[in-house]
């Protein structure tokens, strides 16, 4: 893992637009630049269709750039075959969705423990142990057992959550996390993001409408029209 305060992500002029055969381009981003230090906490907030998904998918090395560069730990993602890129989403970077994409015949413990096993479907040591205090650490040490339709939408998110830490990534990428949750479960949810953001020491990316959510976070980042309108720290 990086040193603290290293730079762990950096976007230098990007640029992102998709190609139509019967009409121009359609530009999307048009020159992202930012900075994020190890640990930092990040809102992205903006209108539907400023470019957030977008955005959210190239940060995770989902989707690349039509130009610019983008670094994870120092390493350029566009000069990686897609069998490295996969590499690095299963090991640098852990993703959140607004939905928690469990896998409903897989125990809380198994759906945790899914992304360790990309390497050769076996959990390293320690993984199972890592994971078991991850889930007390979220009131979810006694469902290690139970599949997510034993679960409520709000514990569901908190093993999301897990699964997403549970190999120790750089890069924690979060889309409308609290999107589908009630009042309650959505401020549960955001403390122990901000919890886990600082104990953790892992770097938190957060896509959301939510206000509540966005102003937990360290630093507020406004896309608008596929650009940077401000920032408030």
């Amino acid at each position: 893992m990086a040193e603290d305060n290293a730079v762990v992500l950096r976007l230098d002029a990007v640029h992102k637009q998709y190609e139509s055969a019967d009409r121009d381009p359609v530009p999307v981003l048009k020159g992202i630049t930012l900075t994020v230090n190890r640990g930092e906490s990040i809102a992205i907030v903006g209108p539907s269709g400023s470019g957030k998904s977008t955005l959210l998918n190239i940060l995770g090395s989902l989707d690349s750039p039509t130009n610019g560069s983008i670094q994870l730990d120092g390493q350029e993602l566009a000069h990686l075959t897609e069998q490295d890129l996969a590499s690095v989403r299963n090991k640098k970077i852990g993703f959140i969705f607004q939905s928690h994409h469990l896998l409903p015949q897989c125990s809380v413990l198994e759906n945790v423990l899914v992304p360790t096993l990309a390497e050769n479907g076996k959990a390293p040591a320690g993984a199972v142990e890592r994971a078991k205090k991850l889930l007390d650490r979220v009131g979810l040490g006694h469902r290690l057992t139970h599949r997510p339709a034993q679960l409520s939408g709000g514990e569901c998110q908190r093993v999301a959550v897990v699964r997403a830490l549970i190999n120790q990534p750089s890069l924690i990428l979060a889309d409308e996390p609290t999107g589908a949750l009630d009042h309650s479960n959505a401020e549960s949810l955001a403390d122990l993001l901000v919890e886990l953001n600082r104990d953790e020491k892992v770097t938190l990316i957060v896509v959301t409408h939510s206000t509540d959510l966005a102003a937990r976070m360290g630093t507020t980042h406004q896309l608008q029209d596929g650009t940077f309108a401000g920032n408030a720290a």
